[in-house]
Formats: structure tokens, sequence, C-alpha cells
């Protein structure tokens, strides 16, 4: 084989094979804020409901795997879900600006999600720091004085009887479902998903994780869950 011929580069060296990494860890990653959400839900059932449910994701798994391995398990896939993510955005990024110093300025095809779309970066970064301080705030307990291992429900309620940490999570959860507006709507895109209903999916989706996550915040402000 001659020297002159180039090696084909990996798929994910490409700008569509990119695209496609953002798109399949972009249905990770929601598909697990859905189940979280839904999860969470049962805070409005009491203390034992959270908490049972708390104890089973521990549990989940038995006898056929040890304690904890699935959660774990789940944990690492969702862990190298956002490192692709955020990998695959970064590259994407500098690529189109290497192909187009100058900013593009013809209409997008989906005008729906311009703004949604400007501020992808902005929200996607908002989202990181307020994964980072929930984990530190409700699964460590070292940014929540009132933590106790063990008891979720209390936990929340001590964490969002806490104003400022109740608004930083309503205004981190509209950030994120911005994100997944435009999010959802390029996923489908990437993939080749085309139709109708891509709209109403990215609003409906976005709309009931924005709705669903605020009002946990919002119930302890107004004493509906105490």
């Amino acid at each position: 084989m001659s020297a002159a011929v180039r090696k084909r580069p990996s798929l994910y060296a490409t700008a569509v094979g990119k695209k496609y990494a953002m798109a399949i860890s972009g249905l990770i990653l929601m598909g697990y804020v859905l189940v979280h959400m839904i999860g969470n839900l049962k805070i409005y059932f009491g203390a034992e409901s959270l908490n049972k449910y708390s104890e089973w994701l521990r549990e989940v798994g038995e006898p056929a795997l040890p304690r904890e391995w699935l959660l774990w398990g789940v944990r690492f896939l969702l862990l190298a879900a956002v490192f692709v993510h955020i990998h695959a955005a970064y590259s994407l990024t500098v690529m189109n600006r290497r192909a187009r110093p100058e900013r593009y300025q013809s209409k997008r095809d989906y005008v729906a999600a311009d703004f949604a779309s400007r501020t992808m970066r902005w929200t996607g970064i908002i989202v990181f720091f307020f994964v980072i301080f929930h984990l530190l705030d409700l699964t460590w307990g070292t940014a929540n004085p009132d933590f106790v291992h063990g008891d979720v429900y209390r936990n929340v309620l001590a964490s969002f009887e806490r104003t400022p940490v109740a608004i930083a999570y309503v205004i981190a959860n509209m950030a994120l479902g911005i994100h997944l507006y435009h999010g959802a709507w390029s996923l489908f895109q990437s993939m080749g998903w085309f139709g109708n209903w891509r709209r109403p999916f990215s609003i409906g989706f976005a709309g009931l994780i924005v709705m669903g996550n605020v009002s946990f915040p919002l119930a302890v402000m107004f004493g509906v869950v105490n």
C-alpha cells in the first residue's frame, strides 16, 4: 500500500461522529433526569416513602449482585455520558470555529430554538456546577449543615428551608429546562429522526422536568411539604 494513502479517521474524529456521541450521551442523561425526577416525587407521600425509595436504590440488583453494585454501575455510566457529552460539545465548537472563523449569520432551520441554541454553552455550565453542588448538598452532605446520613427526607427539608439554596435550585432547573429543550431538538436532528412531533416533544419533556424539579424546593418553602 502506498505511503500516500492516509489512514481513514475514526467516526468520532468527524463532526458526524461527535454529533452521534452527543445525541447518545444526551439520551442517557435525559433518561436519568426523567427517572430521577419521578423517584423524587415520593417526597409528596411522606418521609417513609422517600426514604424507602432511597434505600431501594442501594438494594436493587440483589441478590444477583452485591449491594450497591448496580447503583455504582449506573453512576459510572452517567459519569461516562457526562464526559462524552462535554468533550463532544467542546470538540464540535472548536471544529466549527476553525471551519467558520466569522459568525454565521443566516437563519437557523429551527427558529423556535434560537434563544436556547444561543445559550446552550451557558446553561450547560450552570447545570454542570449545579450538579456538583447538588451532590455536595444532598448526596455527600458537605454543603448541608444539618445533613443526616440515611434520612433523605429530612435532608431535603433542611436544604430547601434555606431560601438562597431553594432559589438556586429553581434557577438551575430553569437553565436545565432550556438546555433540555434545545438538546432534545438537536438530538433528533443529529440522529435523523424528523417529524412534526419534535418540537412538541422537546417542549413537553423540558417542561415536565422543570415543573417536577422546581416543585420540590417551592413545596418546602411554602410549607406544602414539612
